[in-house]
């Protein structure tokens, strides 16, 4: 009687682990679908750089600014969600309308060491987006003397 019961178990368990086999596959071609759907037709942010240095700079005139280039090489317009910074004195700007394919573009920063400690600091700003690489992240750096 135990050996009917644990085999019927064991058909069972089998039978399930075939259906969800199947349902992956499905799946996984779903997924294979939207991909190349989206490789079809797609925004990609590519920044001539990643990182600017300010430099020393004095504390009697703490506020400096950086422009970051960048380029729509993707094939579908380029539209920036957001852009925001790591710290409240890191203010990032940016246009809202969409970057066509092909066309540049502009994010500009702004730092505001107004009553900040000198000594070296380093900000990030993270920039979400509809490209294939919807979050890129910026760094500024520079020592205040």
């Amino acid at each position: 009687m135990n050996r009917i019961v644990l085999l019927a178990f064991a058909l069972i368990l089998g039978f399930q682990a075939q259906a969800q086999t199947k349902k992956q596959k499905v799946n996984i071609s779903e997924v294979q679908a939207v991909a190349t759907t989206k490789a079809e037709n797609y925004a990609e942010l590519t920044f001539d750089t990643l990182r600017h240095n300010f430099g020393k700079f004095s504390k009697s005139a703490p506020l400096v600014r950086c422009s970051f280039p960048f380029t729509n090489t993707g094939t579908a317009p380029l539209i920036i969600h957001q852009a925001f910074a790591s710290c409240g004195c890191t203010i990032p700007s940016y246009t809202n309308e969409p970057i066509k394919a092909g066309e540049k573009g502009v994010i500009d920063v702004t730092y505001d060491g107004t009553d900040k400690f000198p000594g070296h600091f380093q900000k990030t700003i993270t920039i979400r987006s509809n490209a294939i690489n919807e979050v890129v992240r910026l760094v500024i750096e520079g020592t205040m003397e």
